[in-house]
């Protein structure tokens, strides 16, 4: 995800600032994080003996009135319905000049960074804000299960679809020709629209909230959240950790996790040097589209690589322990996705909160004049886009090891307590071992891959 630029300097490739603006050397933060890591799984595996998450009944009760406000249905109707207007906003903007058309960043910026921080602080928003799910509820209400719904959801598809449209979005962003075009944003979502619009007449609205990407996105993102229902559908408030024990064990779920994580990873890969220069290499020729489609199908390998290398080494990691059922081994991977997600979420606000900030300010002013026809909507085109991490580097940067390393070490200990409840005793702490090794490279190499390009 490439920033664009400030009127007195390029931004860095990535949203990111360099190792340079580190406080300490970067090795020093690589052999740091990874011993952190360490004495950290040390110290949770002698002091933390017996399962503390994954209670039912955890959490405190918030006020009746915070339930009563979140389930206001005039309440939740006037946001749904903001959602669908900005929507159509969005659809207008997509006719519009390419120069500073707010679709890209609306697109990339504010709907894939700033939904997964809407859903790690409340829960998961999507579903309120999808405008086909929207539509979908309100042709529900008024013709029934003749127009929407007219077959179950299969339980064996999963996540499968959402993993699938996922990798659409990644591919789209990191290895398409053209990733920053309004046409290339234009056609992926007219056929996200499409494929969710008639998956939701078919199978109703299951299918808003397991095929839909964005959907399966803002439900792993909502497991760190501090909110959540009860049972009853009281909203409370209870540990993140105990939220993350609450994601839904699905087929693709394994999957999933590993395009998030992965695809953030070769993000930050694809911007090292000796990358674009072998690209540039390899792609070198007579003909530009031949260039081009090299190019490309280098860039699908490069990140299908790194997807696949984060499914394997989890997924093996997961298996590798003594002393269980067949059945149990098998299931084990499911069992324990759910701490991947700490790494998944730290390492993104790590590579993208910049882009958020920054970004996301060029992208709402934006769209003010989707059209460029010197419109000033709610005097957006008044208002100046406040550059505040680029001008804080050495902050900017902590704040991502920060984001990084806790990730790491959120993940350890929920790994560790999901060890206690499903391991036999005397391989609870032995079978933690290659999942404690697979964090600890996740953790050495997303550092390296964040600064050492």
């Amino acid at each position: 995800m490439t920033p664009t630029a400030r009127p007195t300097e390029t931004l860095l490739a990535h949203g990111l600032g360099g190792s340079e603006f580190l406080p300490v050397p970067l090795t020093a933060v690589l052999i740091g994080g990874a011993w952190a890591l360490t004495i950290s799984f040390a110290v949770i595996a002698f002091a933390w003996r017996t399962p503390r998450y994954g209670r039912s009944d955890a959490g405190r009760e918030l006020p009746g009135w915070v339930t009563s406000t979140v389930d206001n249905r005039w309440l939740r109707g006037v946001l749904a319905g903001a959602a669908l207007i900005l929507t159509a906003w969005l659809v207008v903007a997509a006719f519009g000049p390419s120069h500073d058309n707010p679709l890209p960043g609306s697109f990339y910026v504010l709907l894939w960074v700033g939904m997964i921080v809407l859903s790690v602080l409340i829960g998961p928003v999507w579903r309120l804000l999808s405008p086909i799910r929207t539509v979908l509820r309100i042709a529900r209400g008024i013709f029934g299960s003749r127009v929407v719904g007219l077959t179950d959801y299969p339980r064996r598809l999963g996540w499968w679809p959402a993993a699938f449209g996922l990798f659409a979005f990644v591919w789209l962003e990191l290895a398409s020709p053209e990733p920053n075009s309004v046409s290339s944003v234009r056609i992926w979502l007219l056929c996200y629209l499409a494929i969710t619009l008639v998956g939701g007449i078919i199978c109703g609205l299951r299918w808003t909230e397991d095929a839909d990407p964005f959907a399966v996105y803002s439900t792993v993102a909502s497991r760190l959240s501090p909110f959540a229902k009860n049972p009853d559908g009281r909203v409370i408030v209870r540990s993140p950790m105990n939220s993350l024990t609450t994601l839904p064990i699905r087929p693709g779920t394994v999957t999933v996790l590993a395009i998030l994580l992965g695809s953030t990873a070769f993000d930050s890969f694809s911007a090292f040097p000796q990358w674009q220069d072998f690209v540039a290499e390899q792609a070198g020729g007579d003909g530009a589209d031949g260039n081009q489609a090299i190019a490309t199908l280098l860039s699908t390998a490069g990140l299908l690589v790194f997807v696949g290398v984060v499914a394997v080494t989890f997924w093996s990691a997961a298996r590798a322990v003594g002393g269980v059922q067949p059945d149990l081994r098998r299931r084990l991977p499911g069992l324990m996705a759910h701490s991947l997600v700490p790494i998944v979420i730290g390492y993104i606000l790590a590579h993208y909160l910049q882009s958020l900030v920054e970004q996301g300010q060029e992208a709402i002013l934006a769209l003010g004049d989707p059209l460029g026809r010197g419109w000033n909507l709610l005097w957006l085109s008044d208002a100046h886009p406040v550059y505040i991490m680029s001008d804080h580097p050495t902050v900017t940067v902590t704040l991502k090891v920060v984001f990084v390393v806790g990730g790491h070490m959120l993940g350890v200990a929920a790994a560790h307590d999901a060890s206690l409840r499903l391991l036999p005793r005397r391989h609870q702490l032995t079978g933690q071992l290659t999942m404690m090794v697979t964090m600890v490279c996740y953790t050495f190499l997303g550092l390296y891959l964040l600064f050492g390009g």
